[in-house]
């Protein structure tokens, strides 16, 4: 069975001379309470590009434009004790958009510092790849999640 495909953008912005990124607080679903990047499934027929400029809209009331993601990899996600949450996702970087980011039923958007990522209130596999991702480093790896659901228990090797 092939995996879901979803995506994941990160916005970036540069204040007081620090790079910050957009997180938001996961009000519901898969993940809920932890912070994540903005973004979800594929609709059929969709690419990631176009999922990723809807998600962004859909979850923070931002405009960004096709043109304006930056590809930065894929991650591929493997949940062996409830395999309907394996997924793949197409990861971008966006650093210019239109609007300010508000709220939605999906999530509470919130800026942070790149040296003030709440790694610990994240997905487990966050802390292992996206400081790269974020500092202008491309990824592609994969994690196999254990029973808990929540933690990394394998990375098997990845393909560059």
């Amino acid at each position: 069975m092939p995996l879901v495909q979803v995506c994941v953008c990160y916005l970036l912005r540069e204040q007081e001379g620090r790079t910050e990124v957009l997180l938001g607080r996961k009000k519901e679903g898969l993940g809920k309470g932890n912070f994540v990047g903005l973004g979800g499934k594929l609709e059929p027929g969709e690419s990631a590009v176009d999922a990723a400029v809807r998600e962004v809209f859909e979850e923070a009331g931002v405009v960004v434009a096709a043109s304006d993601l930056e590809p930065r990899g894929r991650l591929t996600y493997h949940f062996p004790h409830r395999k309907t949450w394996s997924q793949e996702s197409s990861v971008f970087v966006c650093r210019t958009w239109q609007g300010l980011p508000v709220g939605s039923d999906e999530l509470d958007p919130e800026w942070f510092a790149l040296d003030a990522v709440p790694f610990d209130e994240m997905w487990d596999d966050a802390r292992r790849w996206l400081p790269g991702v974020l500092s202008g480093g491309r990824v592609r790896r994969t994690f196999v999640f254990g029973e808990d659901l929540a933690t990394v228990v394998a990375e098997p090797e990845s393909v560059a």
